[in-house]
């Protein structure tokens, strides 16, 4: 007997802003979250704050891309204090699956370069991993063969901000299978 084949109705898009990009010793700060139909049209958004230690922030957010992205870092420092302690935003996020996604089968994960929004989640909500499924719809794999083979390049603005560059990610994959033929 064959196993059934994955056809999930829902992508859950998610993207993270962190304080670096080691997850070992780097912390997820922000997290947005779409989910849409194979159309790409959104059913529904999540967007959290996670409150990360003053002392590994500052010690963390430091170098060329930060000094680059200032402002973007200085907003996400400044809204720590508001944050929610991790816990509570996975339990949020898996009952945001639960009521747009349901409780059965395992989740698509989107996003642009996700594999690595992956390893912050299965270092810091290993829950949430389990409920997601080993395949994943990276944007990235589509922008290295657009670019490289045809030479297409998508203008997303990157604003380092979760559910702004959740939008750009699904615009830049409808903007790449325009270009397939069907």
């Amino acid at each position: 007997m064959t196993k059934p084949a994955f056809k999930p109705k829902y992508i859950l898009w998610m993207d993270l802003e962190m304080t670096g990009l080691d997850p070992a010793e780097d912390r997820i700060l922000e997290v947005g979250a779409i989910i849409t139909d194979w159309d790409f049209t959104e059913v529904a958004s999540f967007e959290a704050v996670k409150k990360v230690g003053p002392a590994l922030v500052k010690k963390r957010m430091v170098g060329d891309f930060w000094e680059q992205n200032a402002n973007t870092r200085d907003a996400l420092i400044a809204q720590n204090e508001l944050g929610k302690n991790g816990r509570t935003i996975e339990n949020e996020l898996l009952a945001f699956i639960d009521e747009y996604i349901g409780t059965e089968g395992k989740v698509l994960l989107g996003g642009n370069s996700i594999h690595q929004d992956r390893r912050f989640i299965v270092n810091e909500w290993p829950r949430l991993d389990e409920r997601l499924h080993y395949r994943m719809l990276d944007v990235t794999a589509w922008k290295v063969v657009f670019e490289g083979k045809y030479g297409k390049k998508f203008a997303k603005p990157e604003t380092h901000r979760a559910l702004s560059d959740i939008r750009g990610s699904i615009e830049e994959l409808k903007y790449y299978l325009k270009k397939v033929k069907a």
